[in-house]
């Protein structure tokens, strides 16, 4: 695999980055999250190269970047609560699915032929300033398709060689997982994807949420809804408090494994760390990866919808 560039994450390489995506390129880009590759939304050539360098399914849609508020409007259509949402998370780890406005200045591929589209507001500066000097950004994680999210410059490089075109080295993101995903349709606010924003956060917001993520996969109105998704190479047994020598063991809490997500058991430690841990278990030459409970409640929903979708049935 042919070596990506690699440059800081600073205002020379956000320039580099913004010329890239101005030309119809892709780059690599850190986000509070993971790292995403980045297209300019409006841009059909750019669009076309996410999902040729991810080998991203075409009827799996794309999470657009946006500025603020009122650039989303531009995009979708908004209610009160899709903006209570807005108001209270943007900019933030939050990704709202609402109706596409007609006329939005958006590639055709971006929504995989829906009529919705899916926005967020990141916080990161990085991603702020690609914003800025490009308008609206497509950006899913960047990596290859069904496989473990990048956290780092590394892990990016490793998954999509020069298909990343740049990366924009930022160090470790933060949260360390992917966005919440929130559909509001109708009379109806659907959790579609758990995420940093946990969904007693949510319900403080809107009161209640309608379904569960397993319910909306039999659909793909996000990305990151795959039955299979975020997987290494290897089988990954889950629940596992101990394991045997063919195994590399992910520990959590008093389950001290190979390597402890959070020997506290802080969630927001672990989550930030999973799959950080995950490109460690597929790169230490164990045939399987066993992970230890990890709770469900608040940020181990998330987690846990990460390690079941990594270890579910490849077929």
């Amino acid at each position: 695999m042919d070596e990506p560039l690699i440059v800081a994450a600073d205002a020379d390489g956000v320039a580099q980055a913004a010329a890239r995506l101005l030309a119809g390129g892709v780059a690599a880009v850190p986000t509070e999250t993971v790292y995403g590759l980045a297209a300019r939304a409006a841009d059909a050539r750019g669009v076309a190269a996410i999902y040729a360098a991810k080998g991203r399914p075409s009827d799996n849609p794309l999470i657009v970047h946006v500025s603020e508020l009122a650039e989303a409007e531009r995009l979708a259509v908004f209610d009160a609560r899709s903006r209570s949402l807005a108001a209270a998370f943007w900019p933030g780890p939050l990704t709202l699915v609402l109706p596409l406005r007609p006329g939005a200045d958006l590639a055709d591929a971006v929504t995989g032929g829906r009529s919705t589209v899916a926005l967020r507001v990141p916080a990161h500066p990085v991603m702020r300033a690609l914003i800025a000097a490009v308008g609206p950004v497509a950006a899913p994680s960047a990596n290859r398709s069904g496989h473990i999210s990048p956290t780092c410059a590394a892990h990016v490089a490793a998954s999509l060689g020069a298909a990343a075109g740049l990366i924009l080295d930022g160090g470790q993101c933060a949260a360390g997982l992917e966005s919440t995903i929130v559909l509001v349709e109708g009379a109806a606010v659907r959790l579609l994807r758990p995420g940093a924003v946990s969904a007693e956060q949510l319900r403080d917001v809107v009161g209640h949420l309608e379904g569960t993520p397993q319910q909306a996969a039999t659909e793909l109105l996000a990305p990151g809804m795959m039955a299979s998704h975020y997987a290494p190479r290897q089988p990954v047994r889950l629940a596992a408090r101990t394991a045997d020598e063919t195994e590399f063991h992910i520990g959590f809490g008093d389950v001290a494994g190979d390597l402890n997500l959070s020997a506290t058991g802080d969630l927001g430690e672990a989550a930030a760390r999973l799959f950080a841990a995950l490109h460690l278990a597929e790169a230490s030459g164990r045939t399987g990866i066993a992970v230890a409970p990890v709770p469900e409640e608040g940020l181990g929903a998330a987690i846990n919808d990460r390690l079941r979708r990594a270890a579910a049935d490849r077929s």
